[in-house]
């Protein structure tokens, strides 16, 4: 029997409202955390992001709020400001009853507004660890007649290390509220913290969705030795020629570093880490959605939250440390039935992550060659020459025939039209690819490690290490030289 929300327990103006959104169908966490929220009891949900954990626990939220009462009876801890803003928006399209009063607080805005809204008085509140700390702290928030209290990613908040501004939090709230606690994994860490303060939990687990869907084309570049990652990258966007791509990175540093490098290269790239401020989040936000700027490098916790349709590249400059973050990333491409992207660099020490990764996918990732000379300077010319059939087709073309008049008495029509394409080619040509580089044919060897041996023969030497052993105090065992060659 095929499940829907009519046999979940909810409203009818709950289901009126999810049928004006489109919702038709409920997902397998939905079928199994609203019932169990609606009964009353705690819930603890095991489950990887994109499978309609919001909607798990929202719906049942709505159900339980009392619009007349002004007081905050549900809380929604999220582990960054861009998670919060996107389930509180969430949150507002489900809202079937217009007097609710939703309310957002995080940093990177102002805790005045947010003081003020407060003391008007609303009954959701969605926000982050600190800044709920803080208006706590400030007698500004109370959590008395709490209802409801959600941790979503609650593994996130951990890593981030809020996890003891949860377990403080949880304690100045209502001992009478239900609780559920949504996180992809169970580290000890949160285990004890859903013994500790969650009351006798259901636990909804979902099966974990292929790790690979067919509609992401996935492939592995190996990064020779010696070769610095943007050496790599460099060539691969010049073939991809992604029209929407997010770089994740591991660091604030390589973030900046690498957003001036591809700047110079003359991509249309802007970074996205933690060190912005809220507004520039937003503005960055907004021109990515817009197409002004075609690529993001951004850090794996500033991503949290930054979720944008149509991409078309995920880039993976740094691996992860781990198998989920890595899946995390690349299932933000190739949705809604579109086909997508991922591309991962891997350095020689980072082989051992690929095999963890390749196991968890089930799959062998394939590997490409980076591309070389020849094949960048084959795709520029090829976009050279589209640009030259889109300029014959227009009409300014014609302001420029008497010069060529002009010339064609000294040189031949087909070495001026090759001078002006030089032209242009050398001028948009990205400095990287007028120097010495170019893609190896075959793997750089691994450095040898070969031992200088001192100026005895080596039969003295083997003396030496046999009076050695039997006395170790007839002498000294010299340290021996090492050097590094390639072979």
């Amino acid at each position: 029997m095929t499940t829907t929300f009519q046999n979940l327990g909810l409203s009818e103006a709950c289901l009126e409202q999810l049928e004006n959104l489109g919702f038709s169908q409920p997902t397998q966490i939905q079928q199994q955390a609203i019932p169990t929220l609606l009964e009353g009891k705690d819930v603890v949900g095991q489950s990887q992001t994109g499978t309609g954990k919001t909607a798990a626990f929202s719906l049942p939220m709505l159900e339980m709020v009392d619009t007349r009462d002004k007081s905050v009876q549900a809380l929604i801890l999220t582990p960054t400001r861009e998670l919060a803003q996107q389930v509180a928006e969430a949150v507002k399209d489900f809202a079937f009853e217009r007097r609710l009063y939703i309310l957002t607080v995080c940093g990177g805005q102002s805790i005045e507004r947010q003081i003020r809204s407060l003391q008007k008085g609303v009954q959701v509140v969605v926000g982050t660890p600190g800044r709920v700390i803080d208006l706590l702290e400030r007698g500004d928030l109370r959590l008395d007649q709490l209802r409801l209290a959600v941790l979503d990613e609650a593994d996130e908040m951990l890593s981030m290390g809020f996890i003891d501004d949860v377990k403080k939090i949880l304690r100045q709230s209502s001992k009478e509220r239900q609780t559920a606690c949504f996180s992809a994994t169970m580290p000890r860490e949160i285990r004890d913290l859903i013994k500790n303060f969650l009351n006798s939990p259901v636990t909804v687990t979902v099966e974990q969705p292929k790790a690979a869907p067919t509609r992401i084309d996935q492939s592995v570049y190996m990064v020779p030795r010696g070769w610095q990652k943007i050496m790599a990258l460099q060539p691969i966007l010049e073939i991809e020629e992604p029209e929407s791509a997010i770089i994740f990175v591991r660091t604030k540093r390589t973030a900046s570093e690498l957003t001036n490098k591809l700047q110079e290269a003359g991509h249309s790239v802007d970074e996205y880490h933690g060190n912005l401020s809220q507004v520039q989040r937003e503005r960055l936000v907004r021109r990515f959605r817009e197409g002004k700027i075609r690529m993001i490098v951004a850090t794996d916790i500033a991503a949290r939250g930054l979720d944008v349709e149509n991409l078309s590249h995920v880039i993976n400059y740094d691996l992860p440390d781990n198998t989920e973050t890595f899946i995390h990333r690349i299932g933000r491409t190739g949705r809604a039935g579109k086909t997508g992207t991922a591309i991962a660099l891997v350095q020689p020490v980072d082989r051992r992550m690929l095999r963890q990764i390749e196991r968890r996918l089930r799959q062998r990732l394939e590997v490409c060659k980076i591309p070389n000379r020849a094949q960048v300077e084959a795709k520029r010319i090829a976009k050279l020459q589209t640009r030259v059939k889109e300029t014959l087709a227009g009409e300014r073309m014609a302001s420029f025939l008497p010069l060529v008049n002009e010339l064609s008495a000294e040189y031949d029509p087909q070495a001026i039209a090759a001078a002006a394409l030089q032209m242009v080619y050398d001028r948009d040509c990205p400095q990287w690819l007028k120097t010495d580089w170019d893609a190896p044919s075959g793997n750089v060897p691994k450095p040898v490690i070969k031992r200088k041996y001192n100026r005895n023969s080596g039969k003295d030497n083997y003396r030496n290490s046999k009076s050695v052993t039997r006395n170790g105090s007839q002498g000294k065992i010299m340290k021996s030289e090492v050097g590094i060659s390639e072979q």
